[in-house]
């Protein structure tokens, strides 16, 4: 993993990249001290599952009733 300071790194970006997306790893560093790292990107294939939160939820059995006077408010 050569070191790339950043006025190099801006001028050949392009050409940094492709070696980037081939699986390289490209440092970039400011007056020869390293100070980030490209890395290939990776999807995270792991799907998402829900139901982490089931049985710690309730809703209340009366949720679905409007109070008498309620409607009022939305009409008009």
């Amino acid at each position: 993993m050569p070191l790339v300071n950043t006025h190099e790194a801006k001028t050949r970006l392009s050409q940094l990249l492709e070696d980037v997306k081939m699986g390289k790893e490209v440092i970039i560093g400011k007056f020869g001290v390293p100070v980030a790292r490209i890395v290939p990107f990776t999807v995270l294939s792991k799907q998402r599952q829900g139901g982490q939160l089931k049985g710690t939820i309730s809703i209340a059995k009366d949720f679905d009733i409007l109070p008498k006077n309620f409607k009022k408010h939305f009409t008009r």
